[in-house]
């Protein structure tokens, strides 16, 4: 069963995502060579606490709960990279993925940045792998069944020399993190037989295309977390929550579009 959401419980879950856009924009503006990951995710904490607003993430149960407000994925690493004493060097690229809860809803957003100056093809995976989440905005509305946008983000990474990794996807979101229905960011026979929905208002779902440079493979580190690729190539992740409504899709955790949405991250940067 899919829980579907009135107009103001969407407006609800805005406020949520309008406090992961910000947090984001923390890091965006802390990312460079010689800060820390702890450091990165330290700022947001802080900021999420001073919000009075619930991490996410911190406490995920599995083999160790997960320690931490942001999953901080450098380079070969997927996502669910564990913050810490890693500094970042120029030239890497650092995925930060994290979400919070304000007045009971959930928002959930990842972007990967570059460290400094990056290489070419690792720009041109952030590109792309940006670029596939786009086509999912802009096809939704046009589209009756997931699997339709599904394929037009697959396709495009592809195209593109690139693998769309699938063993991990999207999800549904609303008064939890992890809601119906599954979101692949690929088709197949299992998907189109098992995790294909339609697209209709009030469907609230966390797109996260992930965009491998090699094989799509990957595997899990010892720290029954981090998430790296099979040829240790580097991948590249983006996600937003998005609504559904009858005048198109609405980007939940996009950039204030009032002044009143406006938070003043100066004390964390």
């Amino acid at each position: 069963m899919y829980s579907y959401k009135s107009a103001i419980e969407i407006d609800k879950m805005r406020k949520a995502g309008l406090y992961v856009w910000h947090s984001l924009q923390i890091a965006k503006n802390l990312v460079r060579p010689g800060i820390t990951t702890g450091e990165i995710n330290n700022r947001i904490e802080q900021f999420f606490e001073d919000m009075k607003v619930i991490p996410l993430f911190k406490g995920v149960p599995g083999k160790v709960p997960f320690p931490a407000a942001a999953c901080i994925s450098v380079n070969e690493e997927v996502v669910h990279g564990i913050p810490g004493s890693r500094k970042l060097v120029e030239g890497d690229i650092v995925g930060v993925d994290t979400g919070c809860k304000a007045g009971g809803w959930c928002g959930d957003s990842a972007v990967t940045f570059p460290v400094g100056k990056i290489s070419e093809k690792k720009q041109h995976l952030l590109d792309v792998t940006e670029h596939v989440l786009q086509i999912a905005i802009e096809e939704i509305p046009k589209a009756t069944y997931w699997n339709e946008v599904a394929k037009k983000m697959e396709t495009y990474a592809k195209k593109n020399g690139y693998s769309v990794v699938e063993t991990l996807v999207g999800h549904g979101i609303g008064r939890e993190m992890h809601e119906n229905p599954q979101v692949p960011n690929y088709v197949s026979r299992e998907t189109l037989r098992n995790s294909d929905f339609k697209l209709v208002p009030g469907l609230v779902i966390a797109v996260e295309p992930m965009v491998n440079a090699g094989t799509k493979e990957v595997r899990l580190l010892s720290d029954h977390w981090t998430i790296i690729t099979a040829d240790h190539k580097p991948s590249a992740h983006f996600e937003h929550t998005l609504a559904i409504t009858v005048s198109g899709v609405r980007v939940l955790t996009g950039p204030p579009t009032t002044e009143e949405e406006k938070i003043d991250i100066t004390p964390y940067i």
